[in-house]
């Protein structure tokens, strides 16, 4: 059985092919990524045949583009934890209202957030703007590791070009979630250790 070449894009085509409503498979620094525009991100459930109370990340290119949506008193401690873990394996889990959360977490108050440590990727969000997110693997199925491997769960999905893409960690991000002033909850424990958790005072209520 043979499987034809994976469609590959430079960012600048897959810029315009994601804000004209399609998915693409990129490189990240933990696992390579399916991904969407927002206002497009539905389609990556239906792809991974996921439910969608599973959120998708929303990535970019810089800081300021995620800790804009958050509210003011989660911005003041995410600041700090962007600065030092940013481009990074660290997602932060803060406080978002409008359709953007609507479009990444149905039904919920918050949006997981990261800038990946990929410089293909990260040039590609450069053009495309923030991009909706998850691990490019079937529900269920072991995330893929290698272009190949998405390529091969997606076939009919662009990847981001050159190959081969930069060799990534193999771990997912580690997840903290902020939950009041001073009060982080560590919601997956991945790439990166954060501190901040050990000294975070236990959170009220």
């Amino acid at each position: 059985m043979t499987h034809d070449k994976p469609s590959l894009m430079s960012a600048m085509e897959l810029a315009r092919h994601l804000r004209g409503g399609g998915a693409a498979l990129l490189p990240t620094d933990t696992l390579p990524a399916l991904a969407a525009v927002p206002d497009h991100a539905a389609q990556i459930w239906t792809l991974k045949q996921r439910p969608q109370d599973k959120p998708l990340i929303l990535m970019a290119a810089e800081a300021d583009q995620l800790l804009a949506l958050t509210s003011e008193d989660a911005r003041n401690d995410a600041e700090p934890l962007a600065r030092r873990f940013w481009p990074g394996a660290l997602t932060l889990v803060l406080p978002v209202e409008g359709r953007l959360t609507q479009s990444l977490n149905p039904g919920q108050g918050t949006l997981g957030m990261r800038i990946p440590d990929c410089d293909l990727t990260r040039a590609l969000l450069m053009q495309s703007g923030p991009l909706a997110t998850t691990s490019a693997n079937p529900a269920g199925a072991p995330p893929s590791q290698t272009a190949a491997e998405a390529a091969a769960a997606f076939s009919d999905l662009p990847l981001l070009s050159p190959l081969p893409w930069p060799n990534p960690s193999g771990l997912a991000s580690t997840v903290i979630g902020w939950k009041s002033p001073g009060c982080w909850q560590l919601l997956r424990q991945g790439a990166v250790m954060v501190d901040v958790i050990e000294r975070s005072p236990p959170c009220s209520g």
